[in-house]
This record gives structure tokens, C-alpha cells and sequence, in this order.
């Protein structure tokens, strides 16, 4: 260890025979002694100002490397998110896909199911028009049959005899 002012103050020389001028040195070990003291309580100034300062350093680097471990967490979060948002969107994408063409079958198959309905009314309306126009001409032959004609000629024979007999059985009497 080094010097301490009372190691300075307690120092004492040997007087020689032509020495020093004691009071002299005197005077100049007090003054080493105060200019030691002094730069003594500058060093412990100083030492206490560097501790302080490297407690705040130790401090601030806390608060860095905190952010830094923040701002890693943040870019990871937004990494994730956004992968995590064009997974859901790609999954959203694939599922209005499958209801688009589960919409387009169902819209097939109803068409088909509307065309196949019109082709059975239309066959039906085919069969009917054909026993409807079939039915016509029965009756229409019907109408035109020669045995109208045998009825009308009949009643007219009846009615001649009916008219005859009237006669004779009037003539006979």
C-alpha cells in the first residue's frame, strides 16, 4: 500500500549536522499533506462517481438488452401472427373453394334434376295429347259412322209402319 497523509505527517528525518532547514520541510510536508488529502477524497470522489456511473451503465445495458429481448419477442409475435394469418387465410381460401363447388354440384344436379322434370312433362304431355287426339277420333268415328245413318232410317221405317198400320187398322173396320 501506498502513502497515507499521516504516514507523511508522523514522518520524521534525522537531523544531520548540515541538513535541512527544518522548518522548511516543514512547511512542505503540510503542504504534501494537504495536496495528498486532496487528491485522496478527488480519488474517492471519483471512485464513488465510476461505481455510480457503472451501476447506471449496468443499468441502462439491463434495460437494453430487456429491450432487445422485447423487440425479439415482438418480430417473433409478428412472424408467428402473420404466419398464423396466412395459414387461417389460405384455410378460409380452401373452405369457400369446397363450398363453391359444393353450391355448383347442388346447382348441376338441381339443373339436372329441373331438366329431367321437364322431359317427363313433356312426354306425359306427348302421351296425353296423343289419347286426347285418339279419343277425338273415336268419338269423331263415332260421329261419322253409317249406323247414324241405319238409326235415322230406322226410325223412319218405324214411324212409316207405325203410320201404315194406323191406316189399315182404320180401313179394316
Amino acid at each position: 500500500m501506498g502513502l497515507t497523509p499521516l504516514d507523511i505527517h508522523n514522518k520524521e528525518f534525522s537531523r544531520g549536522f548540515r541538513g535541512y532547514d527544518e522548518d522548511e520541510v516543514n512547511e512542505f510536508l503540510d503542504q504534501v499533506i494537504k495536496d495528498f488529502e486532496k487528491v485522496i477524497r478527488e480519488k474517492k470522489s471519483m471512485e464513488d462517481r465510476v461505481h455510480e456511473l457503472e451501476e447506471k451503465i449496468s443499468h441502462f445495458n439491463n434495460i437494453e438488452e430487456t429491450l432487445n429481448r422485447s423487440i425479439l419477442v415482438a418480430q417473433e409475435t409478428a412472424d408467428e401472427v402473420k404466419n398464423n394469418a396466412n395459414k387461417e387465410g389460405k384455410l378460409i381460401i380452401k373452405e369457400a373453394e369446397k363450398n363453391a363447388d359444393r353450391i355448383v354440384n347442388d346447382a348441376l344436379a338441381k339443373s339436372r334434376n329441373v331438366t329431367m322434370e321437364i322431359e317427363e312433362l313433356k312426354k306425359q304431355a306427348k302421351v296425353f295429347r296423343t289419347r286426347l287426339k285418339m279419343l277425338v277420333e273415336a268419338q269423331l268415328d263415332i260421329i261419322d259412322n253409317d249406323d247414324w245413318e241405319d238409326l235415322f232410317e230406322i226410325e223412319t221405317d218405324d214411324q212409316e209402319d207405325r203410320h201404315i198400320g194406323e191406316y189399315s187398322s182404320t180401313d179394316h173396320r
